[in-house]
């Protein structure tokens, strides 16, 4: 049995916010996952909703799997690269603004095998 991995590199929303997303999906089946990525409100949930579904499509065409075993075994967000701007603020101070980005990675594999 081969695990289905599918990587989403430089998401520019935070680690933090985007492990909300993740999870509500974890350990879910993909098809459950799939929809219930579709209503999730948070603005991570769409890039998440298409990496799922990569990985999906990855299983049934590569390894020649059915969408209806596979499960979500593993699925982690981990921090990315910061963008340091810079702001200036009264008084001649400095304020740092950091776009924080975030590394997603999926595991998929077939239930009951």
């Amino acid at each position: 049995m081969s695990d289905i991995h599918a990587q989403l590199r430089f998401l520019s929303s935070s680690a933090q916010k985007v492990r909300l997303v993740l999870d509500l999906v974890r350990g879910q089946d993909a098809n459950k996952a799939l929809e219930m990525l579709r209503f999730v409100p948070n603005q991570a949930a769409q890039p998440v909703l298409k990496l799922l579904k990569s990985a999906v499509a990855n299983a049934e065409e590569n390894f020649g799997l059915s969408r209806d075993d596979l499960y979500v075994a593993t699925i982690f967000a981990d921090e990315a690269p910061t963008r340091k701007w810079r702001r200036f603020g009264a008084r001649g101070r400095f304020k740092p603004v950091l776009r924080r980005s975030s590394h997603v990675t999926i595991v998929l594999r077939e239930r009951g095998a």
